[in-house]
């Protein structure tokens, strides 16, 4: 992609981003979409085929990019700059959110937040599932695989949108703590 296609995207991203603050999803048009990014609407087709694609590949890139980052042990970032990532990929992750990405926080507590907060959890059942021990633990030999995963995926969503309707009054560290507590029997 060349850098006029990544402005454009970033363009119509930052427009759908501020429209979705102001009202739902259901409400917004393409034509918003392009009148807010200043684009015509063929240039919006070029990149995406309806509104549903361009939320879609919205949430890959938010999501995608917190979650390889958090993944990542080297990347650091905010305050770790110059220093080892915390070891804890979720406390990675909660630092991410905390700094707000692309006004992440936002989208994950906007009208329409049901949509983002299904894409955030299914991104997230790829990073707990680096997680888990390869093998089934013997504490769990009757739990399936999946059902773990998409129980601690879930609990990690719940967990941040009780951390965003207290203020985020927690750290990062903390809410690490707190969440390796309740779920450390099942990860690595």
């Amino acid at each position: 992609m060349d850098r006029r296609q990544k402005k454009t995207r970033r363009a119509v991203f930052q427009a759908f981003t501020e429209l979705l603050s102001e009202k739902p999803y259901g409400s917004i048009t393409v034509q918003d979409i392009i009148d807010r990014a200043d684009i015509g609407r063929s240039t919006f087709y070029a990149h995406f085929e309806t509104k549903d694609e361009l939320i879609h590949q919205l949430c890959e890139e938010l999501f995608g990019h917190i979650i390889d980052t958090a993944m990542d042990h080297t990347h650091t970032h905010g305050r770790y700059s110059g220093e080892n990532a915390p070891v804890s990929v979720f406390c990675h992750l909660l630092q991410h959110l905390q700094e707000n990405d692309n006004n992440i926080l936002g989208l994950l507590s906007c009208e329409s937040n049901e949509i983002f907060l299904r894409y955030f959890k299914n991104s997230l059942n790829q990073l707990v599932e680096t997680q888990l021990p390869a093998a089934d633990s013997d504490h769990t030999p009757d739990i399936p695989r999946d059902f773990i995963i998409n129980h601690i995926s879930g609990s990690f969503v719940e967990m941040v949108l009780w951390w965003m309707e207290g203020k985020m009054r927690q750290t990062p560290d903390d809410l690490d703590r707190f969440f390796r507590t309740v779920v450390g029997p099942f990860l690595i």
